[in-house]
């Protein structure tokens, strides 16, 4: 309980320090919703040729979460469709969670971006991915990465 009031008053905090403006320039509402492989991840056909998507704040993946009852599971199904860029299995790990916009799809109206820090074997440095489950946009294969097989 007192976790769930902290978090709250964080959260309203950071909205009244929110811009009414949102800087993500990726969000498409009508952005179909990708269909689920029988692993349980999403079936990715194109990938992004625009370097700074998942990889700026601004153009986060947005995997929303809607119709789901845990907002990690779609970062989750998404993550784990990809592989290295030579098909490497990668492992992956929230770091932070950052950057407020305000958005239509929470009550308090303002979302946050995660970050993951996804590794592979043979990788000089791990890659930060920046993801986000309160809008909708094309999931794409980001730059550096290709489908697991």
């Amino acid at each position: 309980m007192k976790n769930t009031f902290l978090l709250l008053l964080l959260l309203t905090l950071m909205a009244s320090c929110v811009s009414t403006k949102s800087t993500l320039k990726n969000v498409d509402e009508h952005a179909l919703i990708p269909k689920l492989s029988a692993n349980n991840t999403f079936v990715l056909t194109e990938s992004s040729k625009d370097p700074k998507y998942g990889y700026d704040k601004d153009f986060p993946i947005n995997v929303f979460y809607k119709n789901t009852k845990d907002e990690n599971i779609n970062q989750q199904r998404f993550l784990n469709a990809l592989a290295g860029p030579n098909g490497e299995t990668i492992t992956y790990k929230k770091v932070e969670t950052c950057c407020p916009f305000p958005t239509k799809n929470t009550e308090m109206g303002v979302g946050l971006l995660d970050i993951y820090e996804i590794s592979w074997a043979g990788q000089k440095a791990p890659v930060q991915l920046y993801l986000n489950y309160f809008e909708k946009g094309a999931l794409l294969i980001p730059v550096g990465f290709t489908l697991k097989k």
